[in-house]
């Protein structure tokens, strides 16, 4: 479990956390939410580190939810899948609050519960070369544990049209949206990285961190996903998982086939990425 996440600090105090299970293009399941959600922790704590990369091995940012694992949970009781959903909405909700600059490097495509671990970042950097979506829909799910975050990256009315269409975007429009700050191309991402970070670093310590905590209160905790939040959303997504659309779409994505409800319509469909 241990090498599901890579971990390193370069004498800057720069951490580099890397996902680490490329081939099912570092999606994750319990045990690297866990193990991510533990690194963190530790950062957290540890004086010597000044800003935190978060990035992804191999091609792939995160496709997002093992869509295996979540299938599997369809055997758990509801109380089991809602407690499982709340690991998830706990590590998005530390990486969200996290008292250190944070900068996800979008190395590749980001899709599902990805794209909420983008949105908990303070800056995002993406590669020309990703793309992006959001289409639990065409799973029969719903974004539901990262839906605070996407939700105040990108606003209220993006996130209606994200949502519901499981369209996939193109880095330009992910950063028209406002999901990406900047883009660059794939052989000049770590320099844009390099950029960032230097900016960064010339801040005091103690001023960045206050900075985020001012933003938070003043948004009056509005990007802080509270307790009975996290419940519901957690509920959401433990209620859909074990439904019968939300089984049907799973298995029609590892199956490679249209689900039952586009089928009926006469029509091919594409679900093409993992929930959150």
């Amino acid at each position: 479990m241990a090498k599901n996440v890579l971990l390193e600090v370069d004498r800057r105090g720069v951490a580099t956390l890397t996902l680490n299970r490329p081939e099912v293009h570092n999606a994750f399941d319990a045990a690297l939410v866990l193990r991510l959600t533990e690194l963190l922790i530790e950062l957290k704590s540890r004086p010597d580190v000044r800003a935190v990369v978060l990035t992804g091995a191999g091609r792939a940012f995160s496709a997002g939810a093992d869509v295996n694992w979540m299938r599997s949970m369809a055997a758990c009781s509801e109380d089991e899948n809602v407690e499982d959903a709340l690991h998830l909405a706990d590590l998005m909700s530390l990486l969200n609050a996290l008292p250190l600059p944070t900068i996800a490097r979008i190395n590749g495509h980001a899709y599902g519960g990805g794209v909420g671990l983008v949105a908990c970042c303070d800056i995002a950097l993406a590669s020309s070369e990703a793309r992006f979506a959001l289409s639990e829909v065409r799973l029969g799910l719903v974004p539901a544990v990262i839906s605070p975050y996407v939700i105040a990256a990108v606003g209220e009315r993006n996130a209606r049209r994200l949502f519901l269409s499981g369209e996939a975007m193109n880095a330009k429009l992910a950063r028209r949206v406002g999901l990406v700050h900047e883009i660059a191309q794939p052989n000049k991402l770590d320099d844009a990285l390099e950029d960032q970070l230097g900016m960064l670093l010339k801040g005091g310590p103690n001023a960045l961190r206050e900075s985020k905590e001012l933003i938070f209160t003043v948004e009056g905790g509005g990007i802080s996903a509270d307790v009975a939040l996290k419940h519901r959303t957690a509920q959401i997504i433990a209620q859909l998982r074990v439904s019968d659309e939300g089984q049907e779409g799973l298995a029609a994505f590892l199956e490679k086939r249209p689900p039952e409800w586009i089928r009926k319509q006469g029509s091919p469909g594409d679900a093409e990425t993992q929930g959150g």
